[in-house]
């Protein structure tokens, strides 16, 4: 939960309110998202004190939940709001549904409601909305917007909360999206929304001179894209991106992680991470960070001596792609990330 500092924007409150299953939690968990530091379920005497606290703590967003839950205390939430009104800029969002939506919810949710909870167990569930209507008229009155919840969804509700509330910095409300370059042999990223696999691309790990750089370099970038299927690769991945990543931050998610892999996690994928940050980055206005995962392992091989296998690489006379590695005590086979076959020196597999 975020805490709500902010050293260059005044401080605001912002009080939940409404009908039991109308969707005060998931408006808190908004608000919460947007940087204010929320408390539910307060009792109306405390309020003044509450943010007092806070205030004096730092904290300049402020969300308070207050319902037919404090009890009797709720007859004295509206005098609450007046007081801290006086002297603080306050939003109070009321949140309401239809009869038969509350009822369907409670009813799936198989909680009950808290007046029927609280000492009245006689009364039909109807009745009970009834009477928290009338509980909750002072505080209606005050509302700064209404809310009817009974055709939306939880992220559509979300969304309608962060649009409404307003007056909050426009990078507290974008979805915080992460390129990660990653390497297929130690596993994809376990939180990867989308994954693309471009171990198709040339490799420059057979490449003797590139191969202990990484694709942070140049070298390795323009030997990547002089592939013209590399970059008509990065151009449809790109489209992808610019269509459906505006679309996940409409939708109301939070965090988008986009995994590109290669074999080892060290050329082509950091290569093409690098190019797609900047290009979504450029084009959607989002914060995008780019993360290469396992540009640390894979510790490039030293100079070959005895017993180690060289970096020099020759065509395979027998194999088309395939390229020879010879040493003086083995000899590898292989065509792109591949082993064929591994061969001591005398001609015998290993």
């Amino acid at each position: 939960m975020s805490e709500g500092r902010s050293s260059d924007e005044p401080g605001r409150v912002a009080v939940v309110t409404g009908l039991s299953g109308a969707g005060k939690s998931t408006a808190i968990r908004a608000l919460e998202d947007l940087g204010f530091f929320c408390v539910d379920n307060m009792p109306p005497p405390l309020v003044e004190r509450a943010v007092e606290v806070c205030e004096a703590g730092g904290v300049n967003r402020i969300g308070l939940g207050i319902d037919v839950r404090v009890g009797a205390f709720i007859d004295g939430a509206s005098a609450a709001l007046k007081a801290l009104r006086a002297r603080r800029d306050v939003f109070v969002l009321f949140l309401d549904a239809s009869d038969d939506v509350l009822i369907r919810r409670f009813s799936e949710t198989r909680r009950p409601h808290p007046l029927i909870a609280r000492g009245h167990g006689e009364m039909a569930m109807l009745d009970g909305l009834v009477l928290e209507r009338e509980r909750l008229a002072s505080l209606r009155a005050q509302a700064t917007i209404e809310l009817d919840t009974s055709r939306l969804s939880v992220h559509e509700l979300r969304r309608l909360v962060i649009e409404r509330v307003g007056s909050v910095k426009q990078a507290d409300t974008q979805m915080a999206t992460r390129v990660v370059s990653f390497g297929y042999k130690y596993g994809v990223p376990l939180d990867a929304d989308l994954l693309f696999d471009v171990r198709f691309l040339d490799n420059p790990y057979f490449v003797p001179e590139l191969r202990p750089l990484t694709g942070n370099d140049a070298a390795v970038r323009d030997y990547i894209l002089q592939n013209p299927d590399a970059l008509a690769y990065v151009e449809r991945v790109e489209q992808l991106l610019l269509f459906s990543v505006p679309r996940y931050a409409r939708e109301g998610k939070s965090y988008l992680t986009i995994g590109i892999g290669c074999t080892g996690g060290r050329h082509r994928s950091v290569a093409l991470a690098v190019l797609l940050g900047e290009r979504l980055r450029g084009k959607t206005g989002l914060p995008v960070a780019v993360i290469h995962r396992d540009l640390s392992r894979g510790v490039t091989a030293a100079a070959p001596s005895s017993g180690s296998v060289p970096s020099d690489l020759e065509p395979s006379a027998g194999l088309d792609g395939a390229h020879v590695a010879r040493g003086p005590s083995r000899s590898i086979v292989a065509a792109g990330d591949q082993v064929l076959s591994h061969k001591d020196a005398a001609g015998r597999d290993s």
